[in-house]
């Protein structure tokens, strides 16, 4: 049976993209800064796959003799945030980036929002998610006002106490939100970021959901689902897809919780697609610019990474990569414009093969095409004639 596991490390980059100085990234390299605050941080299954011999990350300590094919992934897109990340893995490329919102939201917004929602506002302005319910956590208590933020992506952030605003009705200020960012105003994701706790000890809770605008055009997982591919979603790939192309799905709590979830998707599907994102790379340590919890963060998914290896089948083909970058040791809180790492594994997959630099994150795309047989995105090239064994019978 034919199946491949795409992990998505969310925002492990490795090293500036090439047009970083236009997105005021120069010198951003994610990967590279947390081994310099520790050079014996631990990643040995990821170095077994070739992680160490990726151009550029010898730094590392590259391996004579690794167990998979390796290279890294430029952006095509225009932009550095989750959604354009994820939808050009998935075969689109967007030329026009999503809205930002640096200064908040405008006027009209805000008012439509508030009339539509019967609740007034707080904050509408980027900043952190968790020193702004810090900063207006006690008054969105008392209120019942709630906190509206934004950041250096295309997102519109509703928090809201739990025990104030339940979750059902949290999801359902989002949606409303959602219908009112279209058109003029249109962002990427409206995001809910419910949160618990009393003044002094709030915290966000796991039931985040992200309420996504759809594919412009049919990416991979449309072409699978249609060619009557299983298509399983592990955390918040669905939410990214607005459910587009997902067969099956599951949202989850942490790392750990995804890493339970692939597994078990592996169990419940022996063919298809199972596509998982990390999140807490990028939601707990990179923009909370925590360096030490994104190199433990590292070190777990690596000492967890033996058993998707040891869980794989003959035809398996396990890709790992990510979507963007956040250093943690870099300026302000948002996304750095960074190259990927792409690692290869599978019982079929040529050892050693260094893929090189890649243009695009949507080569994956291509390649599960050509892997799967099915109608391939109109962007990305294939790389796998380069790296699977007797492909096509070669």
């Amino acid at each position: 049976m034919k199946r491949a596991i795409l992990i998505v490390i969310d925002s492990v980059g490795i090293g500036e993209m090439p047009d970083a100085d236009a997105f005021g990234d120069t010198g951003a390299d994610t990967l590279g800064h947390i081994f310099q605050s520790d050079p014996k941080m631990k990643l040995e299954h990821l170095k077994s796959l070739g992680l160490g011999n990726i151009d550029g990350l010898d730094y590392l300590g590259p391996l004579s003799k690794v167990k998979g094919s390796y290279g890294k992934l430029k952006e095509l897109s225009n932009g550095k945030d989750t959604t354009t990340g994820h939808w050009e893995i998935a075969g689109l490329v967007l030329e026009k980036p999503f809205k930002t919102y640096p200064e908040g939201f405008p006027e009209e917004v805000i008012e439509a929002f508030e009339k539509a929602t019967g609740r007034g506002t707080l904050c509408n302005k980027p900043a952190s998610g968790t020193e702004v319910i810090k900063e207006l956590g006690q008054t969105h208590m008392a209120t019942g006002k709630l906190i509206v933020y934004t950041s250096g992506d295309s997102v519109f952030q509703i928090a809201a106490h739990e025990s104030v605003v339940p979750l059902e009705e949290l999801y359902e200020i989002c949606l409303k939100a959602r219908e009112i960012l279209m058109g003029d105003h249109l962002v990427a994701r409206v995001i809910a970021r419910p949160f618990i706790g009393e003044a002094g000890r709030f915290e966000r809770t796991h039931h985040r959901r992200d309420f996504s605008i759809s594919p412009f055009a049919p990416t991979i997982l449309d072409h699978l689902k249609e060619a009557g591919w299983p298509v399983a979603a592990v955390g918040k790939i669905a939410d990214i897809y607005n459910g587009q192309g997902i067969t099956d799905e599951v949202h989850t709590k942490s790392n750990e919780d995804g890493m339970d979830q692939t597994l078990n998707m592996m169990a419940r599907h022996d063919r298809g697609l199972i596509f998982t994102n990390l999140v807490d790379f990028d939601a707990k340590f990179g923009h909370r610019r925590d360096v030490a919890g994104y190199k433990t963060a590292l070190e777990a998914f690596d000492a967890r990474l033996i058993e998707i290896l040891q869980a794989l089948g003959d035809e398996d083909l396990l890709m790992i990569t990510a979507d963007h970058g956040n250093d943690p040791a870099f300026t302000g809180t948002d996304h750095t414009r960074e190259m990927v790492p792409l690692l290869i594994a599978g019982n079929r997959v040529k050892k050693g093969v260094n893929l090189g630099v890649r243009e695009s994150f949507s080569d994956i795309a291509a390649t599960l095409a050509e892997f799967f047989q099915v109608e391939a995105p109109a962007n990305g090239e294939s790389f796998l004639d380069l790296i699977w064994e007797d492909c096509h019978g070669k």
